[in-house]
């Protein structure tokens, strides 16, 4: 079974060799990495990692963490694509189907930042429109936005007394863009966590703002 393992280390040479080492004395076979974020002497890493069965997740948090200065700060299950960097091949399918453009971004945004889903909403007036969402999305009602309009993106409160309770039940972590106008944005949504880093949110918005140039021409 595959997972992904977020890791916070130190960014001084042999340290992530370290930890695939440490990893692959419980059996762990590293299938991808992915650097999410790095400054102040702090590198953050996705590690999608493969699992023997019958071996438990918590053996990938003791075995990481026995690297010194290593913190795990997430582990979950994982079947997603290995490919981080599909944002060129997202731009060029929607150029390809402006009609259905939305709904080819909610799709493909969550493979591209290992998201759980994503919704493409408006809030006109007193209601909330959805007008695209992945294929994981939940299905729960949006009675309200309150952070909309957005003029920039941002990490939400996942805890917010408008996000459904069975998205607070979950632990879903939440970021939002603007896309292409404030009153329109792209909700994204990672149950369980891990929270959504800096350059994560740098990410979605600048995929955002592509996205709209291209669908507004």
């Amino acid at each position: 079974m595959s997972f992904l393992i977020r890791v916070q280390l130190p960014d001084s040479p042999g340290t992530l060799g370290a930890v695939a080492t440490a990893l692959g004395t419980v059996g762990a076979d590293i299938l991808s990495v992915d650097v999410v974020e790095r400054g102040g002497g702090i590198a953050v890493d996705d590690l999608v990692v493969e699992l023997p069965s019958g071996r438990l997740p918590d053996a990938l948090i003791t075995a990481a963490e026995s690297v010194e200065g290593v913190e795990v700060d997430a582990v979950r299950p994982y079947a997603g694509v290995l490919d981080t960097h599909r944002e060129l091949e997202l731009v060029e399918e929607i150029a390809a189907h402006p009609a259905r453009g939305l709904e080819v971004l909610a799709e493909g945004v969550p493979k591209i930042i290992r998201a759980g889903w994503s919704l493409v909403v408006r809030h006109t007036g007193d209601e909330v429109h959805r007008l695209a969402a992945s294929t994981a999305a939940p299905e729960a009602p949006l009675d309200e936005l309150p952070w909309l309009p957005l003029e920039r993106a941002t990490v939400l409160d996942g805890e917010d007394t408008w996000v459904p309770d069975t998205w607070q039940e979950l632990g879903t972590e939440l970021a939002a863009t603007p896309l292409g106008k404030p009153d329109k944005a792209l909700l994204v949504g990672r149950p369980g966590g891990p929270m959504f880093r800096a350059a994560e949110v740098a990410r979605l918005a600048h995929l955002a703002g592509i996205v709209a140039v291209v669908l507004s021409s």
